[in-house]
């Protein structure tokens, strides 16, 4: 009996001093990482790791030659994306080309949609494996700026932006698809 009463005072007394375990579980501030912290909204302040965790901008200047590579990766991204436009049109009439005279027939037409019967490709390897190269290289720049995005912070997210839309001011009127509007 004197047991029973023990055990269950111990299972009321029990709750009461769980949450005092020594770990904050507040969710109101910022999530302690190893190097830093993460901010769970929009801000302007230094110290999110982007990318790797050395790559922590803590000063200003950190943050600007931050801002400033990503700019500049920005264009890079644009410049892939007109250079792989451009890569498949001249692959697809090089193609068309290739096909026509082993068939001696008319060339293939160069967009898919051009002809009434739609023809695939053979598959050439300089052009397909580049292809996939580049494919791969532009999948990897678009998840490094979904990662930028992830981190809440202004400053990169804005210079990611900015250095879009300028790409896609120098770099876009070259891609086939512009002229298409």
């Amino acid at each position: 009996m004197i047991w029973r009463t023990l055990a269950i005072c111990l299972c009321a007394i029990t709750p009461g001093f769980a949450d005092q375990n020594g770990m904050d579980m507040s969710m109101d501030g910022p999530m302690d990482l190893a190097m830093g912290n993460m901010v769970p909204y929009l801000h302007f302040t230094p110290g999110d790791t982007l990318w790797f965790l050395g790559w922590v901008p803590k000063s200003t200047g950190a943050m600007v030659g931050a801002c400033i590579g990503i700019f500049l990766l920005a264009l890079v991204e644009r410049w892939v994306a007109t250079c792989r436009a451009l890569m498949e049109l001249h692959w697809s009439t090089r193609a068309s080309t290739l096909f026509s005279d082993k068939s001696n027939g008319s060339p293939v037409p160069a967009l898919p949609g051009a002809g009434k019967l739609r023809r695939l490709a053979p598959f050439i390897p300089s052009h397909d494996i580049t292809r996939g190269v580049m494919f791969a290289g532009h999948t990897l720049l678009t998840y490094l700026f979904m990662l930028t995005v992830m981190t809440f912070q202004l400053g990169f997210i804005l210079s990611l932006v900015v250095g879009l839309g300028v790409g896609e001011t120098l770099f876009g009127r070259f891609s086939p698809s512009a002229h298409l509007h």
